[in-house]
Parts: structure tokens; C-alpha cells; sequence
């Protein structure tokens, strides 16, 4: 059955989709999305360091986002700019710099495209593996630290007066967000990691009575979004990371359909 290029494109792509949905919620929750695109940004320098001394893509990659997400961190501390400057200048820095580093290895040719918008259509069983893995790996992290992140997102003073130590937490779900983009990169590029991120996650909010509930949702939705993508992809010959952004749009968009509305008036006129 992996002989199989597309189902073992389903396959990495559904198990992708699992992990980014809790992570997701709390983007959504915490208002961190430009946060997601900075690091997700920064893969791309973890690429040229990659090829520049000859590194593991997937820890050169994961090595530059935890650094940035550190950095990061730091920064707010000493309150030197707003929070969103901070992210600005992060993002497009580590984006600029890894070009320019790209640029000046002549001596590499490598595949930009597929780099910032991913080619999942090219993964491998080892690909699947590592992203079946690290997905565990994540989503037992989330598991551990659901509670404090919770907290801390409703009321961090309080989180920390109950002993929950809520930037400790902060700190190791931007570690878990490095995974993720580290592993992602490959299926839906540096430039939709964040889509793939926020899109889902924000389509089961409107269905989600209780936090666990929206994070099953978001995982739900975005493996939907990965299958209907990849059909879609393999239908009308469109590229298959991009395809996979959109369905999830669509899904989007079709959340935001006043359906309980219509329901109760369909009721109102059978009777």
C-alpha cells in the first residue's frame, strides 16, 4: 500500500493534521498567528544552515525555530518594542537572511518552490514515520501540558498563584510548534505551515462547546481538509500544498453558514 505515492501523501498529511489541531486552538485562543508565521519564516534559514554545513534538514530547521521562539521570548521580557514589532522584524529577517544564504551557495541547487510551498506528494515512509512519531511525540506534550496552557490563556496571574508556572508552559509549546514546523515543511511549505495551523482550528471554534471538543474538531477538519485537498490536487492538476489550503478555506467558509438558523426555521414552517 506505501508503493502508493498517494496514500502515502493521505497518509502524512492526515497525520500532520492531527497534531497541528490542538496547537492550532490555542493560536486561536492566545492571538499568537503572526507568531506561527514567524517561526514558520525562520525554517527557511534552518534550510541554508542545513546545506551550508551539511546538517539534518528536519534538526537544522527545528534548531533555528526554537531559537527564534527563545530569542523571542527573551525579548518580551525586556520590553524593548511591542510583542507584534518583535515578531515583524523576526520574521522577515530569518526569511531575508536565509534567502540571501541561499543565494550566495552557488555551488547547491536546490528547489525553492517545493521549499516554501511544500511537495507532499514526494514523501517517503520515512517521512511518514517521523511525522506519525513526532506527532505522538507533540500531542502527549499537549496532553501534559493542556492544563497550565488553559490557564494561563484564561488568566495567566492566576495560573501562576496556582503554581502552574504558565511561562514555563509558553515556552514549551513554542518548542512543540518548532517540531511541528520542523516536520511540517516538507508537506505544505514554509509559506503554509501557518494556514494549516490556524485555518482548521478557527472552522471548529464555532462548533466547540468545550476546549477539548474544539481541538478534535481542528484535527478533524484539517485531515478532511488534507484528503479533499489532495483530490482536489489530483483532479484539476493544481499543486497539491496550496490545494490542501484551500479546501480548508472552503471548510472554513462553509462553518460560517447560519445552519442552526435555517434549521430552526425549517422547523417553524413544518409546524
Amino acid at each position: 500500500m506505501l508503493d502508493d505515492f498517494f496514500v502515502r501523501a493521505i497518509l502524512a498529511g492526515v497525520g500532520l493534521a492531527l497534531t497541528t489541531g490542538p496547537l492550532g486552538c490555542f493560536i486561536i485562543w492566545r492571538r499568537m498567528a503572526y507568531f506561527g508565521d514567524t517561526i514558520a519564516h525562520s525554517a527557511l534559514l534552518g534550510v541554508a544552515l542545513s546545506l551550508l554545513f551539511e546538517l539534518n534538514l528536519t534538526l537544522a530547521v527545528f534548531a533555528v525555530a526554537a531559537l527564534v521562539s527563545v530569542l523571542l521570548l527573551f525579548l518580551q521580557k525586556r520590553q524593548a518594542l511591542s510583542a507584534d514589532a518583535l515578531l515583524g522584524i523576526l520574521s522577515h529577517a530569518t526569511l531575508a537572511i536565509g534567502l540571501v544564504m541561499v543565494a550566495f551557495m552557488s555551488w547547491v541547487r536546490i528547489d525553492l518552490i517545493a521549499f516554501l510551498f511544500g511537495d507532499i506528494l514526494a514523501v517517503s515512509t520515512t517521512d511518514i514515520a517521523l511525522i506519525w512519531g513526532g506527532g505522538l511525540f507533540v500531542l502527549l506534550a499537549m496532553a501534559w501540558l493542556w492544563r497550565p496552557l488553559l490557564a494561563a490563556t484564561v488568566n495567566a496571574e492566576l495560573a501562576e498563584a496556582e503554581g502552574l508556572k504558565p511561562e514555563r508552559a509558553r515556552l514549551f509549546f513554542m518548542l512543540l510548534m518548532a517540531v511541528v514546523i520542523a516536520i511540517a515543511m516538507k508537506i505544505v511549505g514554509i509559506m503554509l505551515i501557518t494556514s494549516l495551523l490556524i485555518i482548521p482550528a478557527a472552522a471548529a471554534r464555532r462548533f466547540s462547546p468545550t476546549p477539548e471538543i474544539m481541538a478534535v474538531l481542528a484535527s478533524l477538519i484539517g485531515a478532511a481538509a488534507v484528503v479533499g485537498g489532495l483530490f482536489g490536487s489530483l483532479t484539476y492538476d493544481t499543486p497539491s500544498g496550496p490545494s490542501i489550503v484551500v479546501a480548508a478555506l472552503i471548510l472554513f467558509i462553509l462553518s460560517l453558514l447560519p445552519v442552526r438558523r435555517h434549521r430552526a426555521v425549517m422547523q417553524g414552517q413544518g409546524s
